[in-house]
């Protein structure tokens, strides 16, 4: 149980690092939006990404099963996009378009792709050494 917190505290903080770092890279969206939100909103949408990737995600991905295998796979892309801008509409004092959460979505899967893969290096290395 602790892992697990710990494995969700980590990928929270990395959520909202990456929602920063495309917020800063690719801009909102708006030619008129200036987005002037401290850490704390940073933070606050990684918060609200990480329990709507970890809830919702699988509901939808299972809703959208059709048209992920039709596009061999290329939907999940909307998908990802579609769990940032639910968090950012969600999230006060920063918005987006849901092209560049799209874009901000791959940003986001890339970091948790990493992440899952060197936690499970390091878990894999545990197993070995108890070996």
């Amino acid at each position: 149980m602790k892992q697990q917190f710990a494995v969700f505290i980590v990928r929270w903080l990395l959520n909202s690092f990456g929602l920063w770092v495309a917020v800063r890279l690719l801009g909102t969206g708006y030619s008129d939006a200036q987005v002037d939100a401290g850490y704390w909103a940073f933070l606050f949408a990684g918060l609200i990404f990480s329990i709507i990737n970890s809830v919702l995600r699988p509901i939808i991905i299972i809703l959208s099963l059709p048209a992920i295998l039709v596009t061999l796979g290329l939907f999940i892309l909307v998908v990802n996009g579609l769990m940032v801008y639910i968090s950012l509409k969600l999230a006060p004092g920063l918005q987006m378009s849901f092209f560049y959460s799209i874009l901000t979505g791959m940003i986001l899967s890339l970091i948790n792709y990493i992440v899952s893969s060197a936690l499970e290096l390091s878990h894999g290395r545990k197993k070995e050494e108890l070996v």
